[in-house]
């Protein structure tokens, strides 16, 4: 049997343990997107995983959706992640930084520049969007990306790359997931160009190979992941055969290189989100398409994690909401120590109360 608390190598990186904290959105950054000091706090007393990924941080002003989430793309910005880096190294944990680009779920009142949402194409999501100012809104309609402007957009991504390495991070993972801008290009529904970055299978997952590949050249494929969620459609993503996609997606992608896959399993918020057919069967699906590391997240439990591990779909286990309010999340699991519930009142709140102030269990 594989323990999930055994160390391993992932990319040339010892990790203490199988365990990686999943990217959480918390919105603890000031408004031009740095993090406060008490997130250096916030993940340092999570630092037993053997992975970290930050919570989705925008690679400019334009990438951004929601209030008070963090960037990678000033001198204040990178400053403040290296203090946080430098603090969970120190507790012995790896890092990466996880590059959110919002594309259609944003609202000009969250971010410093008043422009509009930008996508693949202009289709306003479904929903609402809550802002500081004037609480929920409706999304607006997107401007479509001009096909001339996409190179720049790759640079931005490289850029951030750069930053996040002279930040202290181990690597970074693009979010491809969750109905976000490289999942919008992705996706049939979202994604309605007519130029080379549409129109077939190929054209949706072209700007987000180019992405990677870019990326990649950059800090070099080892310290490259990307984070997909076939099937899941949260943010308004309904693609026509989201598993079609992602094998197209994964083939086209040098996994064998890269740091890793991380999928988010379509069922993991909610069984009405799923339009990928049977969830279990999502991993099997994809395995063959991934030459490298896998990751898997969603609802995982110690025993479903260890199982995936032992049958060989799984290298490492991503669990998300249990480290909220348990920053000693991995010795509670090695004991089968009960986990405390987080506050979800206070999980997108602006302060250290709900986020740095949980306590470990004392023997």
């Amino acid at each position: 049997m594989t323990s999930l608390f055994e160390p391993t190598v992932l990319a040339g990186l010892t990790l203490q343990n199988r365990i990686v904290m999943a990217p959480l959105t918390r919105s603890r950054a000031d408004a031009m997107g740095v993090p406060k000091p008490f997130v250096r706090d916030y993940y340092a007393q999570r630092a037993s995983a053997g992975l970290i990924i930050s919570e989705g941080t925008q690679t400019s002003f334009a990438g951004q959706g929601y209030c008070r989430t963090p960037g990678i793309h000033t001198p204040d910005q990178v400053t403040a992640w290296k203090h946080i880096t430098d603090a969970v190294h120190a507790r012995g944990a790896k890092m990466f930084s996880q590059f959110m680009h919002c594309g259609r779920i944003a609202h000009p009142l969250n971010r410093q520049i008043p422009d509009a949402p930008v996508a693949p194409s202009a289709v306003k999501p479904a929903g609402q969007m809550w802002t500081d100012q004037q609480q929920l809104q409706d999304y607006p309609t997107p401007r479509a990306f001009e096909t001339a402007e996409l190179p720049a957009l790759i640079d931005e991504f490289v850029t951030a790359a750069r930053n996040a390495i002279a930040a202290g991070f181990d690597g970074v993972e693009l979010h491809a997931a969750n109905g976000y801008l490289l999942n919008q290009f992705l996706a049939s529904n979202t994604n309605l160009r007519t130029d080379g970055y549409g129109t077939s299978l190929d054209g949706r997952i072209r700007f987000v190979v180019e992405v990677v590949e870019a990326v990649a050249s950059a800090i070099g494929a080892a310290r490259t992941a990307i984070r997909v969620s076939p099937g899941h459609m949260f943010n308004d993503i309904i693609d026509a055969n989201p598993l079609e996609t992602h094998r197209a997606l994964l083939d086209a992608l040098p996994t064998a290189h890269m740091a890793y896959v991380h999928v988010m399993l379509p069922d993991a918020f909610s069984p009405q989100l799923n339009n990928a057919g049977d969830p279990q069967a999502v991993l099997p699906t994809l395995r063959p398409h991934v030459k490298g590391a896998l990751l898997a997240a969603g609802n995982l439990t110690a025993a479903s994690a260890t199982a995936m591990l032992d049958s060989g779909l799984i290298q490492l286990a991503v669990f998300g909401r249990p480290f909220i309010g348990n920053p000693d999340l991995i010795e509670r699991l090695k004991k089968g120590l009960p986990l405390a519930a987080p506050r979800q009142d206070l999980f997108y709140t602006a302060d250290a109360e709900g986020y740095s102030d949980y306590p470990a269990l004392t023997p």
